[in-house]
């Protein structure tokens, strides 16, 4: 349905920048309010948990203690890793394998000793 520049007119409000003379000067309302500054009013409700949360993740402080974390937690990813691949058998010895080699030959190297076992 095709509307021409009339009704088109009728169904988007205008963007105001200041009060609507039609409500004339003392109505009381001072237009939309489209944000709010670092002068914004204390809470009357207490924060949801996912607030807090979010609030407090979002602080220089709590980054940097998470990245801290998360490298530790790489490195002994990686040093778990390393520690399976010197336990499987390769040729040459010090093959650089990728992860997802290290744990399908991992795979494999177990289900051969399975087999020995069973023999």
């Amino acid at each position: 349905m095709m509307l021409n520049s009339d009704q088109a007119a009728l169904d988007v409000p205008a963007a105001r920048s200041g009060p609507d003379p039609a409500l004339g000067a003392g109505s009381g309302d001072p237009g939309p309010v489209l944000a709010r500054g670092p002068e914004e009013p204390a809470r009357k409700e207490p924060l949801s948990r996912e607030e807090r949360r979010r609030r407090r993740r979002a602080t220089a402080k709590y980054r940097t203690a998470h990245a801290t974390r998360e490298r530790i937690r790489v490195e002994a990813f990686n040093v778990a890793f390393g520690e399976l691949r010197r336990l499987l058998p390769t040729l040459p010895p010090d093959k650089k394998l990728s992860k997802i080699e290290i744990l399908r030959l991992a795979i494999c190297y177990i289900s051969y000793l399975n087999h020995v076992l069973d023999v």
